[in-house]
């Protein structure tokens, strides 16, 4: 059996799609199993022992050629996959770049979302439903339903090299435990106040006794938003922001005892990990993107906006009418004002509880 997924989104969502694979693996042992994707979001599922090749889109390298080029070079793409003589194709995407590849690799199976693109009127030869207010995980799992394929477990999976806990060994030789602290998201819109989170790094540092690690990643944008909450900070954590891989960042997070941050990459990576995560969401909703506890078979995120958890992991968030908007900030200003004013107190009360179990 020969398996492609098509999944052209951002870093996080790719690793959501890891139960989808380990279950296909365990029906179809002997099977094939290709994973196409954006450039920049392959470390999600590269070392993954149930995936035979990685498949990857040079979006930006492509986006930036002139317009034959371009339409060259995506055809080009599009037209790779269909020598590859696949039996089942599923897209996890409603973009039509992934359509079309469904289209043109001709599998007998082909799993999608219905398009409202007349040209990929059959693309599909059966339809996956709509997400509605179900988690993310159980949307990546539809395909298996459809193909009446048993769901043995739900458990988001991240692989990395030895070299990488290598590197970790070195960063934290002298720190015995810590809380590690991923502040910054690449939609600003998704990050809390800078002194609220100055604050709760100097509460972890001063009251819980114990070290905080920062992480973001290197571009100017998260770089300086480090330095303006390191510069609200009275404390001195271990700011390794701009310093590790992403694949170092979640060798790093398997060793803490909490992660701190907001709805990102890393919020999941920690959830594939184990560790408890302590999430702010705003524009985002849990019950879409909540951090998902790897020993549970359903999601138990069931309102829409509020203080909620899944097992080990707890979401914090205000009760406004008006979350999750799905927005970039309140009235298009990139900041959203239901992260800008949270109690801190509150805050710290669940932090408290969290590091007592």
């Amino acid at each position: 059996m020969k398996i492609l997924l098509l999944k052209f989104r951002n870093i996080g969502d790719v690793l959501l799609i890891t139960p989808l694979i380990s279950n296909l693996k365990l029906f179809y042992p002997d099977a094939q199993i290709d994973v196409a994707l954006n450039s920049g979001t392959q470390d999600m599922v590269r070392l993954n022992p149930n995936i035979s090749k990685v498949l990857v889109f040079e979006r930006a390298q492509i986006k930036s050629q002139n317009v034959i080029s371009k339409i060259w070079s995506e055809c080009n793409f599009f037209y790779s996959f269909r020598k590859k003589k696949y039996e089942l194709v599923i897209n996890l995407t409603e973009g039509d770049r992934a359509g079309f590849i469904s289209l043109l690799t001709n599998a007998k199976i082909r799993l999608g979302y219905l398009s409202s693109n007349w040209l990929l009127r059959s693309a599909y030869t059966q339809f996956l439903p709509k997400q509605d207010f179900r988690h993310t995980i159980e949307t990546n799992l539809d395909p298996l339903k459809v193909l009446k394929i048993p769901i043995k477990s739900k458990k988001v999976d991240i692989f990395w090299k030895d070299s990488d806990d290598q590197t970790i060994d070195k960063e934290l030789s002298n720190i015995d435990e810590f809380i590690h602290i991923h502040p910054v998201s690449r939609w600003l819109f998704k990050c809390i106040e800078d002194q609220t989170m100055a604050k709760i790094i100097d509460f972890c540092e001063y009251e819980l006794r114990i070290r905080v690690v920062l992480t973001a990643d290197s571009n100017i944008y998260e770089i300086g938003k480090i330095e303006s909450i390191l510069n609200y900070c009275s404390s001195n954590p271990l700011n390794l922001s701009g310093k590790l891989t992403i694949k170092q960042t979640a060798a790093l997070n398997k060793r803490a005892k909490l992660f701190i941050g907001v709805d990102t990459a890393i919020m999941h990576i920690s959830a594939s990990n184990d560790t408890p995560v302590f999430a702010f969401f705003g524009p985002s909703g849990a019950d879409h993107w909540g951090p998902w506890d790897n020993s549970f078979m359903a999601s138990s995120y069931s309102k829409r906006n509020g203080l909620q958890s899944m097992g080990m992991h707890r979401v914090f968030s205000e009760n406004r009418l008006c979350q999750p908007c799905g927005k970039d900030g309140c009235d298009g200003t990139k900041i959203s004002d239901c992260l800008m004013s949270m109690d801190l107190d509150l805050i710290k009360n669940e932090i408290i509880q969290m590091m007592a179990h």
